[in-house]
């Protein structure tokens, strides 16, 4: 029976249910213990039950480990309890993050993401910092797709259009570490940071650079 399943183990489960199961390198290990914290050590530290902290990720109301570390350590970010702390509590969270969109469906759906712990393309998971990256990348694609039509005519972009361009793209470098080549693998391809913040860079260099 479930019940008689150690909580860690089915934390691992659901954990590779939702990114699949790939090997962690150990280049993967070093950045996620640089940028992350094993849940029991979290949990020591703020005198909270690690037990009952996985069986809240189960019943979905706080996220998933944003990485399981090679030797089988759940890794959270640091403020794992400060959006719950910021709504009054678990049982409040989900109405307070989801109230942070005006269109319910798409709060619902940030909600599930939230919940996966896939976010691990922000320093600090909020709802405005969610919002922010959406605007950003969407202003970056568009910028570059607009480069691409300019190209195509043979017209070169403006220093304008290149410090509109990386204003962008730095706002959105601030936002996002640096990701490792294990999320590459669960996320099946480039990541945000290849995509809006690298290439942009690679293909539009600032002038004078």
């Amino acid at each position: 029976m479930t019940d008689d399943v150690p909580v860690a183990v089915r934390i691992a489960e659901r954990f590779r249910e939702v990114n699949g199961d790939h090997p962690m390198t150990a280049d993967d290990d070093a950045y996620v213990s640089a940028q992350f914290v094993p849940l029991d050590v979290l949990c020591a530290a703020l005198g909270r039950d690690a037990d009952e902290v996985r069986r809240l990720m189960l019943a979905g109301l706080l996220p998933l480990p944003g990485y399981l570390r090679s030797d089988g350590a759940e890794m959270v970010p640091r403020d794992l309890f400060a959006l719950a702390e910021a709504a009054g509590g678990v049982d409040r969270l989900r109405a307070w993050f989801t109230g942070h969109w005006e269109d319910p469906d798409r709060g619902d759906e940030e909600w599930a993401a939230y919940l996966s712990g896939q976010y691990v393309c922000l320093h600090a998971v909020t709802p405005a910092n969610i919002r922010r990256k959406e605007e950003l990348t969407a202003e970056i694609t568009a910028y570059l797709a607009a480069a691409g039509a300019d190209a195509a005519a043979g017209v070169d972009p403006s220093p304008e259009w290149r410090a509109a361009l990386h204003a962008r793209v730095d706002a959105l470098d601030a936002l996002e570490p640096a990701f490792t080549a294990y999320d590459r693998l669960r996320f099946g391809g480039p990541v945000s940071r290849d995509t809006c913040v690298d290439a942009p860079r690679a293909l539009f260099p600032r002038t004078g650079d």
